[in-house]
């Protein structure tokens, strides 16, 4: 399954990209993430673990992404038992200093116990709530 979301943000564009690069701090407002394990980290590349649990789901999934800071960062599965296949791309456009449009695109298929527990559509409010968490967590870290 495919989904998409966007979303026009009133914040630089890189403060946004570090929010989503910032993977280590996604248990603090992520839901459902349990925790994170960062596994790799340059310029170019961002591999985290990450344990979700969520509605009586526990799963975990090894991604490793590159990323080009601010505009772009690619969703890459490397393992996880949830996922047959998992992929995605965040891309922040500034549209100027203090403004910028976010869109993400991901792609993923689940198998198992959480492929028949899981439809579309609650997918699709789970993407809801990340896009939500992300502006939330811009908002939240603005105020300080």
């Amino acid at each position: 399954m495919e989904i998409r979301r966007s979303a026009l943000l009133e914040f630089p564009a890189a403060d946004i990209f570090d929010i989503i690069e910032g993977a280590e701090h996604y248990p603090a407002f992520l839901p459902g993430c349990e925790s994170v394990a960062i596994l790799e980290r340059d310029e170019s590349i961002i591999a985290a673990r990450v344990a979700v649990a969520w509605h009586g789901l526990k799963f975990e999934f090894t991604t490793r992404n590159p990323k080009r800071r601010p505009e772009w960062l690619a969703v890459r599965l490397v393992e996880g038992g949830a996922f047959r296949h998992l992929e995605g791309e965040w891309n922040i456009r500034a549209l100027s200093p203090g403004a910028c449009k976010v869109e993400f695109a991901l792609r993923c298929e689940l198998q198992g116990t959480i492929a028949r527990r899981l439809g579309r559509m609650v997918i699709d409010r789970v993407a809801d709530a990340l896009m939500a968490a992300y502006v939330a967590r811009a908002r939240s870290l603005a105020l300080h």
